[in-house]
C-alpha cells in the first residue's frame, strides 16, 4: 500500500489509483478506488478479528453464527434465519452449525412449531467461548479503529450498509430481469 493525501487531505492508495486510471482508460476512478478501499479495510478488520480468536479454532463465519445464536433467545434460530441474517446460503450455515455442534458450542433441537424443521441453540460452552473472546475482540477493535470519533464510526457504518443495500437492490433487479 502506498498511502498519500489528495488536495482535500483525504487518504488514497497511489498504486490503486494508478491501476484504476489504467483500467478506466483515464476515466473517473472514484468508485473503483472506494471499492478497493472497502476490500482493504475488510481484510484489515478480519485479520484483527481472527487474531482475537487465535487458538480457539473458529473461522470468522462460524464466529458470526455463534454470535448470532448468542442473541437468538431461548428458541434459538433456524438455519434459514441465520442464513438470511448473515447474507449467506443455508448450505453454508448448515456447515458452520455442523462445526459449532462438533465443537460443543451449539446444538440442534426440533422446532416446536414445525416438526420438519430444526433450530440451532448456543450451548453453555458456546457462551463461555464468547466470554473468553470478548476482551481480545474489544482490544482488537479499539486498536484498529483508534482515532476514529463516534461520528466517524457511525458514518462508516452507514456508508457500508448503504453499499450492502445497493447490492441487494441490484441483485433483486437482476433476478427480476432474468425471470422475464
Amino acid at each position: 500500500m502506498k498511502l498519500e493525501r489528495d488536495d482535500d487531505e483525504l487518504i488514497y492508495d497511489a498504486d490503486v489509483r494508478a491501476a484504476m486510471k489504467e483500467f478506466t482508460g483515464g476515466g473517473d476512478t472514484s468508485a473503483f478506488e472506494a471499492a478497493a478501499a472497502v476490500r482493504t479495510a475488510f481484510q484489515a478488520v478480519e485479520r484483527m478479528r481472527s487474531h482475537g480468536s487465535e487458538g480457539r479454532g473458529l473461522s470468522s463465519g462460524a464466529m458470526d453464527i455463534l454470535l448470532r445464536l448468542s442473541s437468538a433467545g431461548d428458541d434459538g434460530a433456524s438455519i434459514g434465519e441465520l442464513a438470511q441474517a448473515a447474507g449467506v446460503s443455508p448450505r453454508n450455515v448448515t456447515g458452520l452449525v455442523d462445526t459449532l455442534e462438533r465443537d460443543g458450542l451449539a446444538r440442534r433441537v426440533p422446532d416446536r412449531n414445525d416438526r420438519r424443521s430444526v433450530r440451532a441453540l448456543i450451548t453453555p460452552e458456546g457462551r463461555s467461548w464468547i466470554e473468553a473472546f470478548r476482551k481480545p475482540s474489544q482490544l482488537a477493535m479499539a486498536a484498529i479503529f483508534r482515532g476514529f470519533t463516534p461520528a466517524e464510526l457511525a458514518t462508516l457504518r452507514h456508508l457500508c450498509l448503504r453499499l450492502a443495500a445497493n447490492q441487494e437492490q441490484l441483485a433483486e433487479h437482476l433476478k427480476g430481469m432474468s425471470a422475464e
